[in-house]
């Protein structure tokens, strides 16, 4: 009997025997609690079923993975019925002064307004804009600053100045790679001589710290060679006040290393770079006027007292292989070096005699767009176009006058009789001066 119901095994070869879909020994709920996975538990029951009971929910679904192609078939273009390459070209043409308000138009338009790739376009294709951005001390001693659109001849406001630097003394600028405003060093009322170093990005409108210098320091000298930022001299809380010491800041390191110290400590009040070299003019530990060059090649200071730096006035600048220095003292007269002669000779003069009050003193002298810029302390700016073209011809550089228009409307003797009455005071005057390309 028992071998007549026993099926043989090739009889059974052929009939699929279905396991249950609940069993007290296969089901993953009887499995340990620690096994979240349904591949965890067979590893542990191989063979088992899944649980058919409601509250349990294993994950075995894993997300997938958008890849870069996906997201940019989901994602909306940038212009609607324009590839992107195209509405980046577009994009890369719109004056710099509109670009906050493109920002607020979509994620996209900020990330791509706030990467380096859209600047790197522009400054490629010729669309990269230079503004003026002038930094000023009140009556109060309070530091603001402010932006000047060339294009469209306004000032623009900006975001306050770190809080270390808004009623800091001899602090130091310098822009780097074009579009990165440094500031650093100089005398906090409180905390005295500073070490610390921020800088503004022009891309993103914002404020970040950087490396602290090596030394703490104020009222000292600094210059850009090769993209690298130099200070040098100054002065310092301590027995030794006025310093020897330079050092120099690699933005591509992003670390500081010292140079050469110089001859004599100096606090500096004027400082050049001329063909390659450094120049500056200042103040010894007995005040007494002392010159010195660096040179970068040979990380070697040397003093210097020849024509150039007797005659020599701030503000200055090397533009196009050329020393230039400005005097607007009752009108702007422009002055250059002559090498051949070791002197300095007279270049132009703007002939707008405006009187002798320090308002119009000229606060500093950059390049703008390929010409001289002359700012004074009433935040006028004048541009004088000393291309080689207009000088072959036998034409004199043309003064033109881009910024304060409304004060330059006030005549001579306006402007004599406020000096005499008292009140050509300096409300507020110019500390520093840069030029960004963004």
């Amino acid at each position: 009997m028992d071998g007549a119901t026993e099926a043989s095994p090739s009889a059974l070869r052929g009939i699929r025997v279905h396991a249950p879909l609940v069993d007290s020994v296969s089901c993953y709920c009887r499995v340990d609690t620690g096994l979240k996975t349904v591949v965890g538990a067979r590893k542990f029951v191989p063979g088992a079923k899944l649980c058919l009971q409601p509250d349990i929910k294993p994950n075995i679904r894993r997300k997938p993975r958008n890849s870069r192609k996906d997201r940019a078939r989901t994602q909306a273009p940038l212009l609607p019925g324009l590839p992107d390459d195209l509405a980046i070209a577009c994009l890369i043409r719109v004056p710099r002064a509109v670009h906050p308000t493109l920002r607020l138009v979509c994620k996209r338009w900020n990330r791509l307004l706030s990467g380096n790739y859209f600047y790197s376009l522009r400054k490629k294709t010729g669309m990269a804009e230079e503004w003026v951005y002038v930094f000023k001390r009140d009556r109060e001693g309070k530091i603001s600053w402010q932006a000047f659109d060339p294009i469209y001849q306004l000032w623009k406001p900006l975001p306050p100045v770190p809080p270390e630097y808004s009623e800091a003394l001899g602090f130091g600028s310098a822009v780097l790679s074009g579009c990165y405003l440094y500031l650093f060093g100089g005398k906090d009322p409180i905390r005295g001589s500073m070490r610390r170093v921020v800088f503004y990005n022009a891309r993103t409108n914002k404020w970040q710290r950087a490396p602290d210098m090596l030394r703490k320091r104020h009222f000292f000298g600094s210059c850009v060679i090769n993209n690298c930022l130099y200070v040098a001299g100054g002065e310092c809380e301590g027995i030794q006040r006025t310093l020897r010491s330079a050092e120099v800041y690699d933005p591509n390191r992003n670390r500081w290393a010292c140079v050469a110290e110089m001859s004599t400590g100096m606090v500096p009040f004027i400082g050049v770079v001329y063909e390659g070299k450094w120049f500056l003019k200042g103040l010894d530990s007995h005040r007494q006027v002392v010159s010195e060059v660096y040179l970068p090649s040979s990380n070697a200071w040397s003093t210097v007292g020849d024509g150039m730096v007797t005659g020599w006035r701030n503000p200055s600048l090397s533009f196009n292989g050329r020393l230039y220095a400005v005097d607007c003292k009752d009108g702007c007269k422009l002055r250059v070096y002559d090498r051949s002669t070791c002197s300095w000779t007279r270049f132009t003069d703007s002939k707008n005699h405006m009187g002798s009050s320090r308002v119009f003193d000229a606060a500093a002298l950059v390049s703008l767009n390929g010409k001289l810029c002359v700012i004074r302390n009433d935040m006028s700016i004048s541009l004088v176009d000393i291309s080689g073209s207009s000088l072959e011809m036998g034409n004199a550089p043309l003064w033109e006058t881009i910024g304060g228009k409304v004060l330059q409307q006030k005549s001579f003797m306006a402007n004599l009789w406020s000096t005499i009455a008292g009140r050509g005071g300096l409300k507020s005057h110019i500390v520093h001066c840069q030029v960004l390309q963004v």
